[in-house]
Parts: structure tokens; sequence; C-alpha cells
């Protein structure tokens, strides 16, 4: 008979863990037969000798078999979704899901909350009035077939062995194994029931993959893993070394994610948002090229489609589809307050996760899972890496339900660079396939 402290023994020396062990061990935690300590002790040999291709392969095809899979092969056409993870002001998905559903492309996402200093989509989908995100399985199949897209929770039992494991790894300090990350995402992604997956990997200050060199083995494992179990994928290094787009916050992305769906957002968040579409638009064989993919994405921005996609999501899951067309009817905070640079000079740095946890600090982001967020409050800069900056020229908006707000201030100052000249900022580091 198996044994739980052999399996441990074997991957603290350094051994490759077979198919039957690895099977064993998820079986264990799901069933509760394996407790927390032991669970503990692997966790921290694989953080300490990582895993083959193989092992992280398996580890995710365990997890997944560990709870509920969705089908959705009755809904007709090739299947995608984008995955990230995670950094501030970054609201893709959200202009990006009505995007490739107007071009005919079913879009089924399934997607999560913020937790510290990034945000979730689900958090700022409820920031329009009456958005609804736990929609049943059989109301996600029903919306996906008729609009081509819907973006929800989690339905029924996905993984419930990752989430065992994600609690343990959150006190154990194993949060930043690249085996057990790919792991975790990609067995719920799999579970998600789609043929093809862009993931979108972060790089720099304000991702939990902070070096480069770490992003690309991330990406790399990600992928892997993927095609290891017969899914479309690929993955996309991205920038998070300033915020993404000019909003941090709830209300204030979706606003932002209008903008961009009216085709006059940021330049930075609009590239992204189209080279990751442009590889959802291949994969789905309805474009012979990045280029024309691209081509076919700016034409829906362009004639008003996506737009016109997006109110039908936003009615169909229960909101007001009016936010479309006139944005104040999101959440507003009472107070909006500039920040002015206090020398001139040119903007060289800003820290994109300290400017995340500035708008946590106002309300817009949960320290525990239980917080209840302030939808209204949020930033709106003016400046990005390499903007000339004249002394007294407003750096950017803090909007907020309080009007005392010299900590967040401070916090800001202390985290937005004036010097001068700046580096530029690239946004695609590395494309993987």
């Amino acid at each position: 008979m198996m044994r739980m402290v052999d399996v441990i023994d074997h991957k603290r020396n350094g051994g490759t863990l077979t198919a039957e062990e690895i099977q064993f061990f998820v079986g264990g935690v799901t069933d509760g037969s394996i407790p927390d300590y032991q669970t503990s002790a692997l966790l921290m040999a694989v953080y300490f000798n990582g895993m083959t291709d193989s092992e992280q392969a398996e580890l995710a095809m365990q997890m997944l078999k560990s709870g509920d899979q969705l089908d959705l092969s009755d809904i007709p056409g090739i299947k995608v979704d984008k995955h990230s993870t995670g950094g501030v002001g970054d609201k893709t998905s959200i202009p990006l899901a009505p995007m490739i559903a107007a071009l005919g492309i079913p879009i089924p996402m399934i997607s999560g909350r913020g937790l510290g200093h990034t945000g979730g989509t689900l958090d700022k989908l409820e920031a329009i009035p009456g958005f609804n995100v736990e929609l049943t399985e059989s109301q996600f199949k029903h919306q996906v077939k008729a609009i081509k897209v819907a973006i929800v929770g989690a339905t029924g039992n996905i993984a419930p062995a990752d989430k065992k494991i994600y609690a343990l790894r959150d006190v154990t300090d194993t949060v930043d194994s690249i085996p057990l990350i790919a792991g975790s995402i990609m067995s719920k992604k799999i579970a998600s029931g789609t043929d093809a997956l862009v993931l979108d990997v972060k790089t720099g200050s304000g991702a939990f993959m902070k070096s480069e060199a770490d992003a690309k083995a991330l990406a790399t494992a990600l992928v892997s893993i993927g095609q290891n179990v017969g899914l479309q994928c690929m993955a996309v290094i991205s920038d998070m070394n300033q915020p993404l787009g000019n909003m941090i916050g709830n209300a204030l992305e979706i606003q932002e994610s209008i903008d961009i769906l009216k085709g006059h957002g940021p330049a930075d968040i609009t590239d992204l948002v189209l080279t990751i579409g442009s590889q959802m638009v291949v994969l789905a064989k309805q474009a012979a090229d990045l280029d024309e993919a691209r081509g076919r994405l700016q034409a829906v921005i362009d004639d008003g489609s996506a737009l016109a996609v997006f109110r039908q999501m936003i009615e169909a899951q229960g909101g007001d589809g009016q936010v479309v067309s006139d944005p104040t009817r999101l959440p507003q905070a009472r107070y909006k307050i500039e920040l002015p640079a206090k020398t001139a000079g040119v903007v060289a740095k800003i820290t994109a996760d300290e400017l995340g946890i500035a708008s946590l600090l106002l309300g817009g982001g949960r320290q525990t899972k239980d917080d209840e967020l302030d939808y209204a409050v949020g930033l709106e800069l003016h400046k990005k890496v390499g903007d000339p900056v004249a002394a007294g020229d407003s750096l950017l908006t803090i909007h907020s339900n309080r009007e005392a707000v010299d900590d967040i201030k401070q916090l800001l100052y202390d985290n937005i660079e004036i010097a001068d000249d700046a580096q530029p900022l690239t946004l695609i580091h590395e494309i993987i396939n």
C-alpha cells in the first residue's frame, strides 16, 4: 500500500513523482485522508525541487478530476478563453470578451475576484448596477449559445483539491512555486471546457512574477500543461511595471473598458487587448494570421458591434445596460482630489503594486476575502512613464469617499518618481507558443 511519507521522501530527495503517486496525493487531499502537515511537507518539497513537465501536467489533470468539469460540447464552434495572472488596472477581459463574441466566436469566461493589490474581473463587473456573475451552468451555457459570451464566477465544484492546496500554500509560503501556480491555474481552466486558451502572464513590479525569467518559466509551464492535455494554448508575457491603462478601481475600470470599446481607450491597454485578441481569433480559426485577426477586431470596435455585444451581455446578466451610453450611472465617488507634481521633469517610475494598494486602502480592494468593496473609489492617472511633467501638473486624480487622504497622497508620492529622463517600457515582452 502506498504511504504519503514515501511520496514526500521521493520528492524531497529530488525524484520525479509517478502518475500513481500524484493521483494518490490529490485523492488524499480531496477526501481528507492525508493530513495538512503531510500535504504541507510535499508542497515545500515541490517548492525546493520543482517538477518536470509531465509531473506538472499530471498534477493539473488530477486536480481537475477531483471535481466537476463543464461540458460545453453542445455549444457550436471553437470555444476560446483567456487568463491573466493579475495586475493593477488590468481590465483586459472586459472589453476583449465582447470583441471576440462580436466576431461570432463563443467565449465562455470563468473569472475570479481580486485579493490584495490586484483587481478581479468579477468585482469590476459587479460595479455595474444589477450585474449578476452567479449564473447556473445551464444559464451560462444558454447565454453563450445565444449571444456568444458570458463572464461568470466558477460554477459547481471545480477543482476542490486546488482549493485545499491553495489554502495551505498561502500559510506555508509556497504560493510562488511555479509548478503549483501552473497546476492551480490550468486545472481550473481545463475544467472550464474551452478548446483554446491564451494566457497573459504579467511581469514587473505590479505582478506576482516580478522578474522576466520567472514570468517566462511560468508561461512555459502553463503552455506545456495545456498542450500536454490537448488544449490549444499559448502565452503572452506582458509588462506590469506601471498600471495598465489610466484607471485603477472597479467602476473606473468599467468606464475605461467602455472607452476602449468606443475606440478611444488608452494606447497601452488597447494594444494589449488587440494583441491577446488576435491570438484568440487565430486559435479559433477565424483569421489566417495575426494581422488579419487584428484588423477584424479593430473593425468590430469601429462599427460599434463590440460595444453592442457588451450591452447585450450586461442586460442578459441582469445589469443596467444604459451604463454603456451613460457611464455616470456607475457608482461615483464623493470627492475627486488632485495629486500635483512637486517638481518638473519626466515620469521615470510608477510602482504598480503600491498604486494598487493605494486603491485598496481607499476601499476599492480586499485585504481578506470577506472585505466589502467600495466600487466608486480608485485612481485616475493623467501621467504615465515617459510623460513630461511641469511642477503643479496633476499626476492623477484620487476618487475617494473620504475627504482626508493625506495617507494616500504620501503613498503615491513615494511611488511616483520624476527624473530628468526615463527609460521607455516595453508592453509585450515575449510570445510563448
